[in-house]
């Protein structure tokens, strides 16, 4: 990743650290596309087979073995382009050149100086915009497991295995630009990311499972000078990790420069459980990879036709939904449940609640708050909650009777909310019962009706509070509200 040694983007003064620092962030994020075979032979790309199964001389990198380029890679890839705001252009292949035992070759075939996707931007649900540099085709590498010792890391284990299925699995590295200026913001782009990775087909995007991983590039340095030395931080597999992670190592950076050292640039591990970074080697430059255009592939050139065509059939990504979810229920796109829902994948099952004739609002926040687990599709049909969510809206029910029943539509996947609210005697209370209940309530506590006449609106939760529990919640907490306002001089 380049960082420029200065960036147009400047934190906000509630995003500056201590001692007037300001963290730069860029991420690497590594993405396993979901083909059915390798990038450039017929294996399978599988996980979780038995190790060393999925293997041939071109994983193996033998003698003689030619690469094939997978069609259905490079198109995954575009489709991430495309859903990045990239630029596709004709592309080569390179030798990247390293040697570690999980890369017989000796060296990695990817995309150097002329990557597939360039200059693309990525808008987060709260509204910032992140630069993406690049995002480019490569093979990932086979996988060391470290036998012995505490951590599972080479220091201190007795021996190394290796599993060469993963070689060659297809891979897209999203590289953004230095944007990003504080962890939230961090975990944010990851956890859109991967919403549009999922919603696109291009990778089930598993942390745990290493089909996404994440690699942080931290610095800081005063507003106006120069961007400082960067650190890379590895190993990074969940968003709380990296959250932690990036906080950790621009804490470090500090420390170090306020006490008149000096910062070198270097790979560092982060280990979760410590909860801190450890040198891992010293950064490489590109001029140590010795990149040279691959010999066995020729260039790469999509044509208008194919890209049009990967743009036509892409679904609608996660802003997009967001923003229909909003104009549906009238909830602001950077809300929480407008958020959590389209996260959820269940923005489509909203809208076939209202369909079957429900309230827009009520049918997005019992979806957020009573189908966390239930997939993008949940079990009770639309028109079950369709007829609770007018069943509160008309004032048959509260909001806590409400809530009741949906709690039994989830458990058994459905049901009549009218005959569940019936069976379990809940039925509108009359107004002057609920008036008769607000005035035991204002005598109990005559002190928080005080206040509350005098303005304070957190002192109606006390009366709401004791009408609610003298009702055992049949009492509608809007109708309360309600004749609690008409009860003010002003009103």
């Amino acid at each position: 990743m380049t960082q420029d040694p200065l960036s147009s983007i400047i934190a906000t003064e509630d995003q500056m650290l201590e001692g007037g620092w300001e963290m730069i962030v860029g991420l690497e994020v590594h993405v396993e596309l979901a083909t059915k075979t390798k990038l450039f032979s017929g294996s399978p790309n599988r996980f979780g087979d038995e190790p060393n199964t999925n293997i041939d001389p071109v994983t193996l990198g033998l003698p003689g073995a030619l690469p094939v380029l997978n069609k259905q890679a490079v198109e995954l890839a575009m489709r991430i382009g495309i859903a990045l705001n990239c630029n596709i252009q004709p592309c080569i292949f390179h030798r990247k050149n390293y040697f570690y035992p999980d890369m017989p070759k000796a060296y990695q075939i990817s995309q150097y100086d002329i990557p597939l996707n360039i200059d693309g931007f990525l808008i987060l649900p709260s509204g910032t915009r992140i630069g993406v540099e690049r995002a480019h085709l490569e093979e990932d590498t086979g996988k060391s497991t470290h036998v012995g010792g505490a951590t599972g890391r080479i220091h201190g284990s007795d021996y190394s295995l290796i599993d060469f299925n993963r070689a060659g699995v297809p891979l897209v590295e999203i590289v953004s630009r230095p944007d990003i200026r504080t962890s939230e913001h961090a975990k944010e782009y990851v956890a859109e990311l991967r919403a549009i990775l999922e919603v696109i087909g291009a990778s089930d995007a598993k942390m745990e499972e290493g089909s996404m991983r994440v690699d942080a590039n931290v610095s800081v340095h005063k507003p106006g000078t120069m961007f400082g030395t960067r650190c890379e931080i590895k190993n990074v597999n969940s968003i709380r990790a990296l959250g932690r992670a990036i906080d950790y190592e621009a804490r470090r950076q500090i420390d170090v420069l306020d006490s008149g050292g000096t910062i070198r640039q270097e790979t560092r591990h982060w280990d979760d459980a410590e909860g801190r970074t450890h040198t891992l080697r010293v950064k490489e430059d590109a001029d140590d990879y010795r990149y040279f255009p691959e010999p066995d592939l020729v260039p790469l050139a999509p044509s208008a036709e194919w890209v049009q065509a990967v743009r036509d059939n892409l679904p609608m990504l996660p802003a997009a939904r967001r923003t229909a979810l909003s104009a549906l229920t009238g909830y602001d796109t950077q809300s929480e449940a407008v958020i959590v829902v389209v996260e959820r994948g269940q923005h489509d099952y909203v809208q076939a609640v209202v369909d079957a004739g429900g309230d827009a609002v009520r049918a997005l926040i019992y979806v957020q708050q009573g189908f966390a687990d239930a997939g993008p599709v949940p079990a009770v049909p639309a028109a079950d909650l369709a007829k609770l969510t007018i069943l509160e809206r008309d004032a048959k029910l509260s909001a806590t009777q409400a809530k009741t029943v949906l709690a039994e539509l989830v458990e058994h996947g459905g049901g009549d909310a009218a005959a569940i609210a019936a069976a379990k005697g809940f039925e509108a209370m009359d107004t002057s019962a609920v008036e008769a209940m607000v005035d035991e309530a204002i005598a109990a506590d005559p002190g928080a009706w005080a206040k509350y006449m005098a303005g304070d609106e957190k002192a109606s939760g006390a009366i709401v509070g004791r009408v609610m529990k003298a009702s055992q919640g049949k009492a509608d907490g809007k109708i309360v509200t309600a004749i609690m306002q008409s009860r003010r001089p002003s009103a």
